[in-house]
């Protein structure tokens, strides 16, 4: 059983305070020693954009949150951090939860021009300059799906019901987590090549959800293939993707995110 202090323990001295826009809220996934965590990454908000630095924060038990916390994309995230001793990435931070506060939004029209100079041709060329969390724009979006086993869907509800089962007294109970029913994927090209990645943006399961009520599920599939394969393809859209700690080599699909073409004048 775990305790909110045990999320707050030092790892080393405080490093400080940072504050980020948020760009990444990957799906929840079950966690023994959290009950579940969400993978989350933004960048550093600073006046000269140029130096602005991505991180990745953990752990974040999103769902236990309180309301003045609970964070959306585009969000400005404040939180004191530690650096942590078990994740050698240079992006990683580990935060104290109680600290994490929602101090304002990044405007729409900054979208593009906060984030250009953090544009890679592909993943492949982000390792190469020893980066762990990237953004790439992606040509020939595809979107697909693949509906779970009955086995497969059992057996995701009955791993966060047992995280769930280990939670302090102090939590507040967490509703039963439901998992998407389909696997999700996106197929793209970068400068590197052609690529197929599972989708785990939580955005993503989040509106399939939503749109599922409202229209039914073969609907709300077709729909998300028409918002990603049509309407951010024609305005614009980035697919942020990250390294895993335990295997350093492999990227993941981790948020896919509408943001506008920056043009820069043509030198004559």
């Amino acid at each position: 059983m775990i305790t909110t202090p045990q999320l707050h323990h030092a790892m080393g001295h405080d490093l400080g305070t940072e504050r980020i826009v948020i760009l990444v809220k990957a799906a929840p996934h079950p966690s023994r020693r959290y009950q579940e965590t969400v993978c989350c990454a933004g960048v550093t908000l600073r006046d000269d954009t140029r130096h602005a630095e991505w991180r990745r924060l953990y752990p974040v038990r999103f769902r236990h949150l309180n309301g003045d916390a609970k964070f959306s994309r585009w969000d400005i995230l404040e939180y004191r951090w530690h650096r942590p001793k078990d994740d050698p990435r240079r992006e990683s931070r580990r935060v104290e939860e109680q600290s994490l506060a929602v101090t304002g939004k990044l405007p729409r029209d900054g979208h593009a021009p906060f984030l250009d100079h953090l544009l890679r041709a592909s993943y492949v060329d982000a390792a190469q300059r020893g980066e762990t969390l990237t953004l790439v724009r992606p040509k020939n979006l595809s979107f697909r799906w693949r509906r779970k086993s009955d086995a497969e869907v059992a057996g995701e509800k009955t791993a966060f019901a047992a995280a769930s089962a280990q939670g302090s007294l102090l939590d507040e109970p967490l509703k039963a987590f439901e998992p998407c029913p389909y696997h999700l994927r996106m197929g793209f090209e970068d400068a590197a090549g052609p690529h197929g990645m599972t989708c785990g943006d939580w955005e993503t399961s989040a509106t399939f959800f939503n749109w599922r009520r409202s229209y039914g599920e073969a609907e709300a599939l077709s729909r998300l293939k028409k918002i990603y394969e049509e309407t951010y393809a024609e305005k614009g859209v980035a697919l942020a993707m990250g390294t895993v700690a335990k295997r350093p080599k492999q990227w993941l699909l981790l948020g896919i995110i509408r943001m506008d073409e920056v043009f820069q004048p043509r030198l004559l």
